[in-house]
C-alpha cells in the first residue's frame, strides 16, 4: 500500500450502478481506477464511456480501465472497493482471494447481512481475506447523484481509526465529503437494516395508507434499528449519523431507492419479477431471525419478513402493528 498522500491505484469490484459511480468518484479524487465487471457487455460499454444498463444517460469520464479478468483488475491495487451485492460477496471474494494484494484495505460498499449465516459483511472479509484490513463506505447516497458529481456526504468506517481517517481523506473530492468512524459494526448495521425499512415505507406508500402512516413507520423503524444496533455493540451516535438515520431518511423517501421501489410495487400489487435487486428482501428474513434469537422487539422487521414470504398482507400487518399493546414511546 502506498504511503503518504500520493494517489493510489483503486480497483472497484462490481460494474453495476454503485460500482460505476464509485469508480467515477475515485477518478475525480485523483486516483488511477480499474473497474472489474463479470459481464463482458458492461466492460465494453464502460470502455465506450457509458453504462446504459445501470446508469443510462450518464457519461463516464475517460480514464477508468475496465476489466472482466479479476486477476488483471486487482494487479497492483493499493485499495479495493467491493461493490458486489451482499449475498454474492462471499463467492466473489473466494474467487478473488488468490489475486488480492496482501495488506491492502478492502472497503465494503454494499449493504446487507448474509442470509445463510447472519454474518455482517466485514466478518466474511475477515474469514476469507484475514491479511486485508476491512473498512466500509456507507451513507445517504444514490448512485446517480454520485455519478453526476452532485454533493454527497458518506462515512468511511474501520476498526482502526487511523485507517478510516486515511481512507476518508483519500476518497474525498470536491463534491464527495467523507467522514471517518471507528464504529465499523454500527455503520454496517445501519446500512443493512435501513433497506428493510425502505421496503416497509414503499409498501405503506404503495398501499395508499398516507403520509402519517409512513412517518410513523420510519420513526418506529429507527427505534428498531437502534435496538438491534445496541445488541451488536453499535454506538448510538453512529446510528444517529449519516450511515444510520441519514441513510434511512433518504432510502425511505424516494423511488430512486431500489428497496423503496420494491416496496412500492408490493403495496400497489404490481408484479415484482424483473425489478432491480432489492437487498432488503434477503436481509429482512435474517434480521427477523436475529431479532427473535436475541429477543429484540422488532415488529416492523418481523412484519416485512412476513409480507415478503406471503404469510400476511400489508393491511393485515398494519392492523397488527396498530393493535399492539400500548406503552410509553420511550419504552425499550
Amino acid at each position: 500500500m502506498s504511503g503518504g498522500k500520493s494517489n493510489w491505484h483503486v480497483t472497484v469490484l462490481g460494474g453495476g450502478a454503485w460500482g460505476t459511480a464509485l469508480a467515477l468518484a475515485m477518478l475525480r479524487a485523483g486516483h488511477a481506477v480499474t473497474l472489474w465487471a463479470r459481464d463482458a457487455d458492461t466492460v465494453a460499454s464502460v470502455r465506450r464511456g457509458e453504462n446504459p444498463r445501470y446508469l443510462p444517460g450518464i457519461a463516464i469520464e475517460p480514464g477508468i480501465a475496465a476489466r472482466s479478468d479479476i486477476g488483471a483488475a486487482l494487479k497492483g491495487a493499493d485499495c479495493v472497493l467491493a461493490v458486489t451485492p451482499a449475498q454474492s460477496l462471499r463467492a466473489m471474494l473466494a474467487g478473488a482471494k488468490t489475486h488480492m494484494p496482501k495488506g491492502v484495505p478492502l472497503v465494503l460498499c454494499a449493504k446487507g447481512i448474509e442470509r445463510e449465516t447472519g454474518a455482517l459483511l466485514s466478518a466474511i472479509v475477515e474469514d476469507i481475506l484475514p491479511e486485508n484490513p476491512v473498512a466500509a463506505l456507507s451513507g445517504p447516497s444514490f448512485a446517480t447523484d454520485v455519478a453526476r458529481g452532485l454533493p454527497t456526504a458518506v462515512v468511511v468506517a474501520a476498526r482502526d481509526e487511523a485507517l478510516a481517517a486515511n481512507l476518508a481523506a483519500r476518497f474525498s473530492a470536491q463534491n464527495l465529503r467523507c467522514y471517518s468512524s471507528d464504529d465499523l459494526t454500527g455503520v454496517e448495521i445501519g446500512g443493512a437494516l435501513k433497506n428493510v425499512f425502505a421496503i416497509a415505507a414503499g409498501a405503506v406508500t404503495g398501499a395508499g395508507l398516507g403520509a402519517s402512516a409512513q412517518a410513523a413507520m420510519v420513526t418506529r423503524g429507527f427505534v428498531e434499528l437502534r435496538r438491534i444496533g445496541a445488541a451488536f455493540g453499535a454506538r448510538p451516535e453512529t446510528l444517529m449519523g449519516l450511515s444510520g438515520l441519514g441513510d434511512l431518511l433518504l432510502t425511505c423517501s424516494s423511488a430512486q431507492s431500489r428497496n423503496f421501489a420494491y416496496g412500492l410495487a408490493l403495496g400497489q400489487g404490481k408484479p415484482l419479477a424483473g425489478l432491480p435487486l432489492a437487498e432488503g428482501v434477503p436481509t429482512a428474513a435474517i434480521a427477523a431471525r436475529i431479532a427473535t434469537e436475541r429477543q429484540i422487539d422488532a415488529p416492523i422487521i418481523a412484519a416485512v419478513a412476513a409480507i415478503l414470504d406471503g404469510t400476511i398482507s400489508i393491511r393485515q400487518a398494519v392492523t397488527a402493528l396498530m393493535t399492539r399493546p400500548l406503552k410509553t414511546e420511550t419504552d425499550a
